[in-house]
């Protein structure tokens, strides 16, 4: 049996007992058998072109056959139109405007070319990833391989995960009945994947232009090469179900596939439409219920966390802004969903969009800005060159010359069920005046009470994240001993001799800090979360402790040899 295993004897209530205190945690009865595995399968810059979706050009054979034993969702949006604010929302279950991740990407902030900054976002203290509280309740966790959550840079808090890296894998958990939390996320359908169109296999005479493209051969060929990438795709889902077959699990594993934010390609992935919005969402029980039904509630994708967590059988932290949509925690569907935008990459921005099954609403803060803001990364696509060439000539349509327009409408109001590509804007139409103010009033409403960090001045939210330029440290953790030699609970920074019985914790002084500690040896230790007291077994053991907090450095690390004697005669 390995160290850390031989370690406890029992784990007591301590470090997250105010968020998940013993009395509600899961039952773990039978090693934990009686709760589902959950396996996320996520995928980049994906709207929902798939065949179960009605889209009869997709090659989508796998995904298709995981909808027909699911659920489908329609109405499903992410907060953001671009990766890593939106997963920065996804993985704490907060808007990335409430926590100060709103930025695209805030870890290449530049205060000046002269003075540049490599920063990350401090949410506030009380954020956690929703994969702590899934690893203090028992699961194991892993991610396979893409963080990317604004509040920090590679490596990841090791409080998050149990596994995080391309060889991260739930076959990896030291007990076999332990259940397990997995995310595997494919980036070959990444915005990246569309530049080169000089081969591709889909025939480009079969692809449907939207009506705010131009309909030339090379925006034809751009879009043929997006269903190629999602061919792709549907390979790697089709494996990773055939994987969860073989291993025996599909009877106890619930599976989501899923999509970050919209197509990665001009007007979808950065604006708030339902292009760049609207993701595909498939949940398949075990056992199959509700097989190939259709599920048309609203839902954010701040709520698959929660969601995941009600699922599991552990409480939803009071602070998530995310709504859990399915287990025992699950409440009324909502009646909108709220997204945004703020600087992406060297181009600041913001606007902000709210959505109801009927109507969108954005506003849009800079309306003297370009409607289709300079970013090179962006410029790269050949639709968006082919966009430029074609306006600069004068030849686009009056649809495809709105997003090339030198300024924006303050305000835009649209029917998305008349017009699903949202080109005709209401918003001065005065037979939608009512509409429009109640869809202003739950804009602004959502702002105020989330406390929409957009109208800060960047320069100085990262003043106040990281005072004088300088990123935060988190404090140096110490030993808590309870033991006959020391009945008063001292704090050591160092090891010693006790008799059993002996139970050992860890502080920190950081407010919002997590604790990690391991046994084992090496750069490269798996570092287990800390939930509570340790009881140690008679023997020796040197135990290492480090704490995190999000956008802060982690500390240094503790180190402590502890040696138990056997229990004494009375």
């Amino acid at each position: 049996m390995k160290n850390h295993q031989k370690l406890l004897l029992g784990v007591l209530p301590a470090t997250l007992a105010s968020i998940l205190p013993a009395a509600s945690q899961p039952e773990k009865d039978q090693a934990g058998a009686n709760r589902p595995n959950i396996l996320w399968i996520s995928t980049e810059d994906f709207s929902p072109h798939l065949g179960c979706y009605g889209d009869e050009l997709a090659r989508t054979p796998n995904i298709d056959r995981l909808a027909a034993e699911g659920i489908r969702y329609t109405h499903v949006f992410t907060t953001a139109a671009i990766s890593a604010p939106c997963r920065a929302g996804i993985i704490t279950g907060m808007y990335q405007t409430s926590i100060g991740c709103m930025h695209m990407r805030t870890t290449s902030y530049r205060r000046s070319v002269e003075n540049p900054v490599e920063f990350t976002a401090v949410p506030p203290h009380y954020v956690k990833a929703f994969t702590e509280y899934l690893r203090a309740g028992g699961y194991y966790c892993t991610n396979n391989s893409k963080t990317d959550y604004q509040f920090a840079k590679d490596p990841v808090p090791e409080s998050i995960w149990d596994e995080c890296g391309n060889q991260a894998h739930y076959k990896n958990r030291p007990e076999k009945d332990q259940p397990f939390f997995a995310v595997f996320n494919y980036t070959g359908t990444h915005e990246s994947q569309n530049w080169d169109i000089s081969r591709v296999k889909t025939n480009p005479d079969k692809v449907k232009v939207p009506p705010y493209y131009p309909d030339t051969d090379i925006v034809r060929r751009n879009l043929a090469r997006m269903y190629d990438n999602t061919a792709r795709l549907d390979s790697v889902v089709g494996r990773l179900l055939d994987e969860l077959e073989k291993e025996g699990l599909a009877d106890n594993t619930v599976v989501f596939f899923w999509g970050d934010h919209g197509d990665g390609l001009p007007r979808a992935k950065r604006w708030l439409y339902d292009s760049g919005l609207n993701i595909p969402l498939i949940i398949r029980f075990p056992g199959k219920r509700d097989a190939g039904s259709v599920n048309d509630d609203l839902i954010s994708a701040i709520d698959l966390g929660p969601t995941v967590l009600s699922l599991s059988g552990i409480p939803v932290p009071v602070h998530m802004q995310g709504l859990p949509f399915l287990g025992p925690q699950a409440g009324a569907p909502r009646e909108y969903v709220f997204a945004a935008r703020d600087r992406v990459d060297e181009s600041y921005d913001m606007m902000r969009s709210v959505r109801n099954k009927k109507y969108l609403y954005i506003q849009n803060y800079y309306p003297n800005e370009p409607f289709a803001i300079w970013v090179p990364y962006l410029n790269r696509m050949p639709i968006m060159q082919e966009v430029m060439r074609l306006n600069a000539e004068g030849k686009l349509t009056v649809h495809q010359k709105k997003w090339m327009a030198d300024s924006r409408p303050p305000e835009e109001l649209y029917d998305v069920e008349a017009d699903p590509f949202q080109l005709n804007n209401l918003a001065e139409n005065p037979e939608y005046r009512g509409v429009l103010d109640e869809m202003r009033l739950q804009q602004k409403r959502w702002r105020e009470e989330t406390n929409d960090m957009g109208l800060l001045n960047e320069s100085e939210m990262i003043e106040q994240m990281w005072p004088g330029g300088k990123q935060p440290v988190t404090d140096k953790p110490y030993f808590v001993v309870n033991a006959e030699e020391d009945r008063g609970l001292k704090n050591y920074r160092e090891g010693g001799t006790y008799t059993l019985p002996m139970s050992l914790s860890f502080y920190c002084p950081t407010q919002g800090s997590s604790i990690v500690y391991t046994t084992e040896e090496g750069d490269s230790p798996r570092w287990k979360l800390y939930a509570g007291s340790l009881r140690l077994t008679e023997g020796t053991h040197t135990i290492r402790v480090k704490a995190v907090r999000y956008g802060y450095r982690s500390s240094e690390e503790l180190t402590g040899k502890f040696t138990i004697l056997p229990r004494r005669n009375p």
